[in-house]
């Protein structure tokens, strides 16, 4: 899974021989490469990012855009995540935090949506710059049906398709199914173990109640 995350992010390029730290590594130059590429279309100083997570006002005009804008991305997804029936704890990229799966997912669309947007407004605007890039993250959610690609790609990430699991099509989803290593799911209900049954002893007393396995 954490793998197929990070392939998405390298449209076009084989990065399944590359270990996690390799590909950690990667995508952190492909985004700091993004960072100089904005800092100069736009004319914004950039020295990297730095912020007071207690204090917004205690940071760059553009570092506060970019607080600002993934702080949006980060509550379209917890809700997107939520409504599809997703835990958003259990990440695969990220670990130990109530948001795993979150900050998984919105990672995928910073370099294409909020970075961009933080840039362009930090360069535009004196004053109020979170709200003004909140109301410019809404409108390319809207524009780009951001919301909608949200709910393919978990859809996607988690089922392998947009629509079905992968090697399941022949069970029944009315029922519920248990998870199996091998064979990704079994029915739920099923008295498995059978062939273990001639190994167990059960000593019965007169009364009927067992004494030992």
């Amino acid at each position: 899974m954490a793998r197929a995350m990070y392939q998405m992010r390298f449209p076009g390029e084989n990065v399944s021989h590359l270990t996690m730290q390799q590909l950690r590594g990667r995508e952190g130059s492909r985004i700091r490469s993004l960072y100089r590429r904005l800092s100069e279309e736009f004319k914004v100083p950039w020295k990297g990012r730095e912020y007071n997570p207690d204090d917004f006002e205690d940071a760059t005009s553009i570092n506060q855009a970019l607080s600002a804008a993934h702080v949006c991305l980060y509550g379209a997804v917890h809700s997107v995540i939520v409504a599809l029936g997703c835990s958003p704890a259990l990440g695969f990229v990220h670990m130990g935090h109530e948001r795993s799966f979150v900050y998984d997912i919105a990672d995928l669309y910073k370099a294409e949506v909020t970075i961009p947007i933080a840039f362009q407004v930090a360069s535009e605007v004196e004053g109020d710059v979170g709200a003004t890039t909140r109301r410019r993250v809404r409108d390319a959610f809207l524009d780009g049906r951001i919301m909608e690609r949200v709910a393919r790609d978990v859809r996607r990430l988690l089922l392998n398709s947009d629509d079905s699991v992968d090697g399941l099509d022949e069970i029944d989803f009315d029922t519920m199914l248990l998870w199996d290593e091998r064979d990704s799911a079994v029915r739920f209900g099923v008295s498995y173990g059978r062939e273990y049954d001639a190994s167990i002893t059960v000593e019965v007393e007169n009364n009927g109640s067992l004494v030992g396995v």
